[in-house]
């Protein structure tokens, strides 16, 4: 983290918005749990923008769509096939970043942006969707992803929701949610 970043993280801390989530036994990178005044923040945000985006409308209906969908969902839409990033590591400071952070300059070997050490894996795929399984067993069967956007679910079940909802095209579909 850099320095502007560390100090907007601890003065969250101290006044109970945000903390680094599992801080007690060291953290989880990119992981934050809201505090007391953070989830009060929040929800009045979420509420405020679901009044005048949703409810204050007539040709918008909510969505309140499950974070696990069947996995022919994301080959249908070619996130598994590509939802990916190429990723290289720095073998010295462990970091990890996308190929194209990690530019070479002209007549320079890559470097990474962290501790400047040369030594870099090569880059590979990572898969952006994080796997899970449904049920006690882990195995392909089982294999579900957690959604990595929330608009899919407005895909799959629109012709759902408009029949529902009564509503003739155009009309929109609203979901406030988590995507991992």
């Amino acid at each position: 983290m850099d320095d502007r970043m560390e100090k907007l993280v601890s003065l969250c801390k101290r006044r109970g918005f945000v903390f680094p989530s599992s801080e007690p036994y060291g953290g989880l990178a990119g992981f934050f749990d809201f505090g007391p005044l953070g989830v009060e923040l929040r929800n009045n945000i979420k509420a405020a923008w679901w009044k005048r985006v949703v409810q204050q409308r007539d040709d918008i209906v909510g969505l309140d769509a499950s974070i696990v969908m069947n996995p022919k969902v994301w080959e249908a839409s070619g996130h598994i096939a590509h939802f990916s990033d190429p990723l290289m590591d720095c073998r010295r400071c462990k970091a990890r970043f996308r190929d194209d952070e990690v530019a070479a300059q002209p007549g320079k070997p890559a470097a990474c942006p962290q501790c400047g050490s040369e030594n870099l894996t090569d880059a590979r795929p990572f898969q952006m969707m994080f796997k899970t399984f449904i049920g006690p067993a882990e195995d392909s069967a089982a294999t579900a992803y957690l959604r990595p956007e929330t608009a899919q679910a407005i895909f799959v079940d629109f012709p759902i929701i408009q029949d529902a909802a009564r509503k003739k095209i155009p009309f929109g579909i609203a979901q406030i949610g988590k995507a991992f």
